[in-house]
């Protein structure tokens, strides 16, 4: 084991990193041909306790996936112990506040991995053991990431919610993973705003009856209720305990996460990840499509509450050896530079974040942005949701200087990483393109009747055929609901739920989910080529299509559409808008509504909540079900209202 903690993040390169378009068109090509000697040959550059004896075995019609079987590992050895020989004194994570005027942390690993370790001994102290579930409710503090690394240190399963969502979300949460103890804080900072997340927690723990004790993280400093019996400090708890904590010896199948998201309809859905296959592809792909080099710096802007945290902010980073950071908050606080500040400030090397935030801070004027030395910038990154044209090219000008790649990852919480993406400066960039599959992603172009489309250049559902190492193994608690959602509507493949095209180069653009799409007198419309020519109009931010019932159409187009301050929003705007849409795509594309609005409701991961949106074009505004998830809440109200006035 000694021998195999020196592995470095130069040896890594040399061994996983893709360096041109020949590098990938092989590793692509034998991650096809013979996916377990590819696999295995990755796996080989990590820390294992026991080798495996099977590297896969799957069968989709349970369905069950297992990859690296009876292997045996710590995934925090691979993100900590292994590099304190070589790079123990190197930054690990760089903590940025949410105030500017606060300094910064600058953690290096051996003291992430001391840290690490002393919290894994608090959760021992509590009774915390192999195999129970932590949920973790904490803003994005340095501390958020120790709690999720010592969870995996003793085989805790951590269960982690955004820290902007209410007590019923939490609750819900809580009690579907029969959670033992929460971590939360007093509260959270978040631009101008302070959330009181302990009062949260304390409505949601009355109706969590699994929870034995709550660990509070000390931030804010604000008067918050105790319960004597359960309520801990997290600081008092520290005292207790020292910093040496051997990792338990988890098996490659055994679970690492649960992590929760919303579906179209019903209850969140738990997606469990475990630890060998996770780890494996969380690294891998953070080195090839970020082309991570020692010594850059790199920033994630996702929060650790979403699956972009889990595997670009802390796994996949961390077990590379690479400098990660964390932001505590908002990209317009105190002012709409404060992306662009921090990235002079830390010299930020490879920038990764959504689409939203891109249109929203391009509302506001350019000198944000020119205030700030950008030249650090080597590699620009979106996640999240397609990224329209106008964003893009914003991007690539203004913050990339026309010399950064961007890659445009699509992936999701299922998948574990990144799934279609451009090799940053390696494989070809194409704006509105994810482009292409990472090594050992197989996708495909199924049409309606669930055969795969044999034409380069085509259309259609997309789907994925054979399992890759990072794929969520079930629903927690309901693989039938798991097999229904992502098995069943075409057996042998998994289905995402989004539609894609191909260029005559095999690039791939998602064009949306697949139940976006609307068939308006016969055509089957996706709606996000529609959003894609509103958006290119001068005087609008965002837009979102949905189909809503016609006479004779049967189904017509509705178009919630956002304009930059100060455009007068008239008759004469919504022609033109019906105009380019006719123009750019055709007639039939044109939206028979235009409603004006302030905003869109989304989830606090940037994608938008399109039922919503389609039941308030049906007039059925007053079942939306479940809206727990939602960034915006208070922008239901508003839709509703410009509706009664269409």
């Amino acid at each position: 084991m000694a021998q195999a903690l020196l592995i470095t993040i130069k040896k890594l390169l040399m061994t996983l990193q893709i360096n041109s378009l020949e590098d990938y068109q092989k590793a692509y090509q034998s991650s096809v041909e013979n996916p377990s000697e590819f696999w295995d040959n990755i796996a080989e550059n990590f820390l294992w306790r026991k080798k495996w004896t099977q590297t896969l075995a799957y069968d989709w019609s349970v369905p069950e996936t297992k990859w690296f079987l009876e292997g045996k590992l710590n995934i925090t050895e691979n993100c900590l112990d292994r590099h304190l020989a070589s790079k123990g004194d190197q930054t690990a994570i760089i903590w940025e506040p949410n105030d500017p005027n606060d300094a910064a942390q600058h953690i290096t690993y051996r003291q992430l991995h001391s840290k690490v370790c002393a919290f894994a001994n608090v959760l021992k102290n509590n009774k915390v053991v192999k195999g129970d579930r932590v949920c973790i409710y904490m803003p994005m503090v340095a501390e958020l990431s120790v709690a999720v690394l010592a969870c995996a240190r003793i085989g805790a399963i951590h269960s982690v919610v955004f820290a902007g969502f209410s007590s019923r979300a939490l609750a819900a949460r809580i009690n579907d993973a029969e959670c033992k103890v929460l971590l939360t804080a007093d509260g959270g900072f978040r631009g101008d705003k302070v959330t009181p997340l302990k009062d949260i927690a304390d409505e949601a723990l009355k109706t969590c009856p699994s929870i034995k004790k709550s660990i509070v993280f000390q931030r804010t400093k604000q008067t918050i209720a105790w319960t004597s019996d359960r309520d801990l400090w997290w600081h008092e708890e520290l005292t207790k305990v020292d910093d040496s904590c051997p990792a338990e010896v988890m098996d490659s199948e055994d679970i690492l996460f649960i992590l929760y998201t919303s579906g179209s309809t019903g209850k969140p859905k738990g997606m469990v990840h475990t630890c060998g296959g996770y780890m494996l592809y969380a690294a891998y792909s953070f080195l090839n499509v970020f082309q991570y080099k020692p010594n850059d710096i790199y920033w994630c802007t996702a929060d650790i509450g979403w699956i972009t945290g889990h595997s670009y902010i802390v796994y996949g980073p961390l077990a590379t050896g690479a400098t990660t950071v964390m932001f505590e908050g908002v990209p317009s606080y105190p002012d709409y530079g404060r992306f662009w500040e921090v990235c002079e400030k830390h010299k930020v090397t490879q920038f990764y974040t959504a689409p939203t935030a891109i249109r929203a801070l391009a509302k506001h004027p350019l000198s944000f942005v020119t205030d700030h030395d950008l030249s650090s910038l080597r590699i620009l990154g979106t996640v999240g949701e397609p990224i329209n044209e106008e964003a893009w090219h914003w991007y690539d000008d203004n913050i990339g200087k026309n010399k950064c790649p961007i890659v445009d990852t699509w992936w999701q919480t299922e998948t574990g990483g990144m799934m279609i993406s451009s090799l940053a400066g390696v494989t070809q960039d194409k704006p509105t393109f994810a482009t292409l599959p990472l090594p050992g992603i197989q996708p495909v172009l199924l049409d309606a009747d669930g055969a795969e489309i044999t034409d380069i250049k085509a259309e259609g559902i997309l789907a994925i055929k054979q399992p890759w190492p990072s794929l969520a193994r079930t629903i927690y608690g309901d693989n039938e609901r798991y097999k229904n959602v992502y098995f069943s509507a075409y057996p042998n493949y998994y289905f995402p739920g989004d539609g894609a095209l191909r260029d005559a180069l095999g690039n791939y653009r998602i064009t949306g989910r697949v139940d976006d799409v609307v068939i308006v007198s016969g055509h089957n419309l996706g709606t996000a080529p529609i959003e894609n020519a509103i958006n290119e109009h001068d005087n609008i931010v965002e837009s979102a299509v949905v189909g809503f019932p016609h006479d004779i159409k049967g189904n017509a187009l509705y178009a919630y559409v956002i304009t930059y301050d100060g455009v007068i929003q008239t008759d004469e705007l919504i022609t033109e808008i019906r105009n380019l849409v006719a123009k750019t795509i055709g007639a039939i594309a044109k939206p028979d509504k235009v409603q004006f609005v302030k905003g869109l409701p989304k989830t606090r991961s940037g994608k938008i909540m399109r039922r919503i949106l389609r039941k308030i074009a049906s007039g059925n505004a007053g079942d939306l079900g479940d809206t727990s998830t939602l960034l915006n809440p208070e922008i239901i109200d508003d839709l509703q209202k410009g509706f009664d006035k269409n």
